[in-house]
């Protein structure tokens, strides 16, 4: 596919934070498809569930690709799965505490400090329902990456399009680092310097509450970044985030309680206050590398120009052999030196007289090769080769 139909979010003049979040027990206290739907369909929850895993373990199935089957299945004869189904039971589905001013309130704040807040899901759940939720519909979030349905012309689910499960969610955070944000632009396998990541791993922020989010949580923790547990405050059940501490998954573990002053809030404008001073001092860091560099390339340039004179300048064979052992470990001229190194080849009878050397030859002639350059002398320097 022609990459050029993908955009890349470049860099930013400001430091950006991504706070990426599974949804089902950190946004909302039970699972999306559990608060409506299965009952819709006449089924008791767990048994849902029961069955939903047998079909995946029978089959050797993801068990993302059973529950949505057992959805569509079951379904059948009582309603259409429709986009617009879905998004209806998304915006029913319970919240917890805080959830819906949250994301912007978190992005205001990191306004006022000097960092560009993003939100990002990433999860196992349904994306439409969560296109259906409140803080979606009002922008809350730059991707939701989810399962989802392919639909047909009547809008009616006939296929899976995307499924989400605890490893390849992973792939999201890559792309979130690159800015390759599209599920199908494969440059987010490219190479990218670590000055050009738009979100580097020390600036990501991943929330969740169970196993399925642990390798998230691991690549974000191993690579710098900030890895959050939560725990429904009202069962207080805290089982889960002290394994996961245990385990070095995850740096904090708080209620998952959105509202302003709480102990999640407290602690994500913390993160935005140290993103925003480290990044002060990241800054300083990349002046000095550059001033560095560019210190560097002009004592290179110092050096080659002397090389240049040098060999122009040369009276004796035993210098011309040593300058050229020199020369040849260069391979990055300047179009000035290569016009002297040409000049000083066509002009000094000393260097003429050995052109043929073998030392000599090859480095002239992979002058030649190598470079394309438009001077007059450069015919002349071809005739002596062949001539010799």
């Amino acid at each position: 596919m022609n990459k050029n139909v993908f955009r890349t979010e470049t860099k930013e003049e400001k430091p950006v934070l991504a706070i990426c979040y599974d949804f089902d027990k950190t946004l909302s206290p039970d699972d999306m498809q559990a608060q409506g739907f299965i009952q819709s369909v006449g089924y008791d929850i767990d048994k849902f569930w029961e069955e939903s895993n047998r079909l995946a373990q029978d089959n050797d199935m993801d068990q993302n690709l059973a529950y949505m089957y057992k959805m569509s299945q079951k379904s059948h004869g009582k309603f259409f799965v429709t986009k617009e189904k879905l998004m209806e039971y998304g915006a029913k589905v319970q919240l917890y505490k805080g959830v819906e001013e949250w994301f912007e309130r978190i992005r205001g704040y990191g306004y006022d400090k000097g960092v560009l807040v993003e939100h990002y899901i990433i999860s196992s759940g349904l994306k439409e329902m969560i296109l259906g939720t409140k803080m979606a519909k009002s922008g809350a979030f730059k991707k939701i990456y989810a399962s989802s349905f392919c639909y047909d012309d009547d809008d009616v689910a006939f296929w899976p399009a995307q499924v989400i499960n605890y490893t390849n969610k992973t792939q999201f955070l890559f792309r979130i680092e690159k800015g390759v944000l599209d599920i199908n632009d494969d440059s987010v396998n490219d190479f990218f310097p670590p000055e050009k990541m738009r979100v580097p791993f020390r600036n990501i922020v991943y929330i969740g509450d169970s196993a399925t989010d642990i390798p998230c949580m691991k690549l974000v923790n191993s690579n710098g970044g900030h890895s959050i547990g939560v725990y429904n405050p009202d069962k207080n059940d805290k089982a889960r985030v002290y394994n996961m501490f245990d385990e070095n998954r995850i740096k904090y573990y708080v209620p998952a309680d959105y509202s302003e002053d709480g102990e999640l809030d407290i602690l994500i404008k913390t993160i935005i206050d140290k993103t925003s001073e480290y990044e002060k001092l990241e800054e300083i860091y990349n002046t000095y590398k550059k001033e560095a560099y560019e210190h560097r390339l002009s004592q290179d340039e110092i050096v080659k120009d002397q090389l240049v004179i040098s060999l122009a300048n040369s009276r004796s064979f035993a210098s011309t052999h040593s300058i050229i052992e020199k020369m040849s470990s260069v391979d990055n001229w300047n179009e000035y030196q290569l016009e002297q190194i040409i000049y000083a080849a066509v002009t000094n009878g000393q260097i003429k007289s050995i052109i043929n050397d073998t030392d000599v030859r090859v480095f002239f002639q992979r002058l030649i090769n190598k470079y394309q350059i438009d001077d007059k002398k450069i015919l002349e320097l071809k005739k002596i080769l062949s001539e010799n």
